[in-house]
């Protein structure tokens, strides 16, 4: 029989019914009652913070640093914020709220004020297309074959994304100027990915110059940025812990963005470099949404992917430039140019530019070229929604994604 002295002796006098709710543990910390050989925090204590200079947020159930490990080892010592408990039975602990986040991490920032202007500004959103336009297109597939060749094409080209990879594939998208549907294209891109596939795929977000990517994702609130993390994240950290980070959207896709929508923001090549570097081996696809060209980072990303998509407005100013910048990426190494699809985004229904033309002079210097039509949706900015997109959009950005992640897989 116990001596009555030590934690045998609080046991069993909470036993007896004679423990007070409030009684104080070693190292005047507070605990309740549980099963006899084990004592826990009270409500309302504060767990021990995190590693000092970030680390994964805690298990579920589990706010000490290593205490996962030990569940379920009979007996042994556990020595934790200057107390040591001895296990007495092979029993994980009951489930209570985890611990915080480092207290030195940033504090999560909305994406879009509720109360702002934003919000004001925010209207309904459109379908892609009009009423008789899809009224239209629906005769047409009822009086011909064109839905047996609508089906045959989404089979070719969920053969091509559905493809198994080896290492997780980057896709880097960029463009020479603002406005030509970047974001879009990369949240687009990210999307097929996701439908189509069944491992992770990570957005992650190199333009913190006030990227428009996470509100096309829908994202509600944003935390860690990608220079935040490029120190934290390690090799031995699983999936789960990674993802901790990360802003979570559907289809089994996360987000990691650039900035807190915060003016002043850098990233240098070195951070990125890290952040994709510790990243990569967690995620199937990553999406990067990049700068415009001639950043470093945005030359960085390209070097290093392993498909490149360059948008550009459907302008004869765009188109002119882009292809500028085309015959300047012939001069790197054969796989830049080699890998990357030219994306012409129409920016109004009826631009009267002949994109054939246009397709085939870019074209010329190596490149993939398609062509992302106007749509009211997209048009109209804010999240995403697949399913007001119209036809023509949704099959162009698939055909995008099978050809970018087509290039990505070969050797050049």
């Amino acid at each position: 029989m116990p001596s009555g002295d030590g934690w045998q002796g609080d046991v069993l006098r909470d036993l007896r019914g004679g423990a007070e709710q409030g009684a104080q543990g070693p190292g005047g910390q507070a605990y309740r009652a549980s099963a006899p050989g084990r004592a826990l925090p009270a409500q309302g204590t504060q767990a021990p913070d995190a590693t000092p200079g970030g680390g994964a947020p805690r298990q579920a159930g589990y706010p000490y640093e290593g205490q996962e490990q030990r569940v379920g080892l009979p007996g042994g010592w556990l020595q934790k914020a200057g107390y040591q408990e001895q296990r007495q039975e092979q029993q994980a602990p009951p489930a209570y709220a985890p611990g915080p986040q480092p207290q030195s991490g940033p504090d999560s920032q909305p994406v879009v004020d509720e109360g702002g202007l934003a919000h004001a500004l925010r209207s309904k959103p459109r379908h892609g297309e009009s009423y008789a336009a899809r009224a239209a297109r629906a005769l047409r597939r009822t009086l011909s074959s064109s839905a047996a060749r609508e089906v045959a094409e989404i089979t070719r080209t969920a053969a091509v994304l559905q493809q198994p990879v080896t290492t997780g594939r980057q896709i880097a998208v960029t463009s020479i100027r603002g406005g030509s549907g970047k974001s879009t294209v990369a949240a687009l891109l990210g999307t097929t990915y996701a439908h189509y596939r069944h491992d992770p795929v990570l957005f992650l977000e190199a333009d913190p110059a006030l990227g428009s990517l996470p509100q096309r994702l829908g994202a509600e609130s944003l935390r860690w940025t990608t220079s935040d993390i490029a120190d934290i994240v390690k090799p031995d950290m699983s999936l789960l812990d990674v993802t901790g980070y990360l802003v979570q959207l559907p289809n089994n896709a996360w987000l990691l963005p650039a900035s807190q929508g915060q003016i002043g923001v850098m990233l240098d090549s070195q951070a990125y470099e890290r952040a994709v570097v510790a990243l990569r081996r967690y995620f199937g696809v990553m999406v990067i949404d990049c700068e415009t060209l001639p950043t470093e980072v945005a030359r960085v990303a390209l070097a290093a992917a392993h498909g490149r998509v360059l948008t550009t407005p459907a302008t004869p100013e765009g188109i002119t430039s882009t292809f500028s910048v085309l015959q300047w990426m012939q001069g790197l190494p054969r796989h830049v140019i080699a890998g990357t699809v030219v994306v012409l985004t129409e920016l109004v229904a009826h631009s009267g530019i002949d994109l054939d033309e246009a397709a085939q002079r870019l074209s010329s210097t190596g490149v993939s070229v398609q062509v992302l039509p106007y749509d009211r949706h997209l048009a109209a900015g804010g999240r995403v929604q697949t399913e007001l997109l119209a036809h023509p959009t949704r099959e162009a950005a698939a055909r995008v994604a099978a050809d970018v992640f087509q290039l990505s897989q070969q050797r050049h």
